[in-house]
């Protein structure tokens, strides 16, 4: 019988045709806790994956309800650039008690954008990669979640074409907090001059991308969001060690700058 598992932080396994060994356990400085990559979470994985005992899906449907807590807005309906973003959408929809309608779908036969070799090409790469259901928005006022906005120059022609398709506010609320820092942990994060939310046009970004409003969630609804359940399984569990409580680990450099190991430069 198969048997899956996550590989421990600092394990090594070893696989063969002998079976599934661990050969160790890098053992962390004073009992530190892990540094997992909450980007993961937000936008790395696939929403079936299951990370320290939860699953990625329902992580990005709190972060959705989180964000229309700290950033509810007047509206007719909530909806997403399909479909990284869906879990979070609905999360947000459900909370609010609005609709969650689609107001575009996939055009299946157009290539990836972002390997588009310049800036004009990806952007008409974008309005092509989407058909408009206009039908479903037409004078209304649609929130557009989405997971993160990195450099803003995919979601601005897609509220450009919802505007000319008829509807009548685009606010976009951002599933994550804004990106400022380079990772230096192996995800190939933009230089911290091309990530928008180091840029002037971050001062005034809703004008910059064209939007009525743009608000990201707090990197503190984000880890909120994480570590919620594992809290209260922890809690719930006699066999949790008294030293483990609250021990909860997460990396959020990419957020905040605050690196789990010293940087030698």
């Amino acid at each position: 019988s198969r048997y899956y598992r996550e590989v421990l932080p600092g394990e090594i396994v070893k696989i063969s045709r002998h079976g599934v060994q661990t050969l160790d356990v890098v053992q962390r400085l004073e009992g530190d806790p892990s540094a997992f990559c909450i980007f993961e979470y937000v936008y790395f994985a696939r929403p079936d994956s299951i990370f320290e005992g939860q699953m990625v899906y329902s992580v990005r449907r709190r972060c959705g309800q989180q964000l229309a807590i700290e950033a509810p807005v007047e509206a007719d309906l909530v909806s997403t650039v399909p479909e990284s973003a869906t879990p979070a959408a609905l999360g947000y929809a459900q909370k609010c008690g609005l609709p969650y309608v689609e107001v575009l779908c996939k055009n299946r036969y157009v290539g990836r954008t972002f390997i588009q070799p310049n800036m004009r090409l990806r952007q008409l790469g974008v309005a092509k990669k989407f058909g408009v259901l206009s039908d479903n928005f037409k004078g209304k006022r649609v929130v557009i979640i989405d997971d993160s906005i990195v450099r803003g120059n995919t979601i601005s022609p897609i509220i450009k074409l919802l505007r000319e398709s008829g509807a009548k506010e685009v606010h976009i609320r951002v599933a994550s907090p804004p990106i400022r820092f380079p990772c230096y942990m192996g995800i190939n994060i933009p230089t911290k001059e091309e990530l928008i939310a180091n840029r002037p046009e971050f001062h005034d970004l809703a004008n910059y991308i064209g939007a009525d409003s743009v608000v990201y969630l707090s990197v503190e609804g984000l880890v909120s969001s994480v570590q919620e359940s594992i809290k209260a399984r922890q809690e719930n569990n006699p066999k949790t060690h008294k030293s483990l409580m609250g021990k909860l680990g997460h990396c959020t450099a990419c957020l905040t700058g605050d690196y789990p190991v010293e940087l030698e430069w």
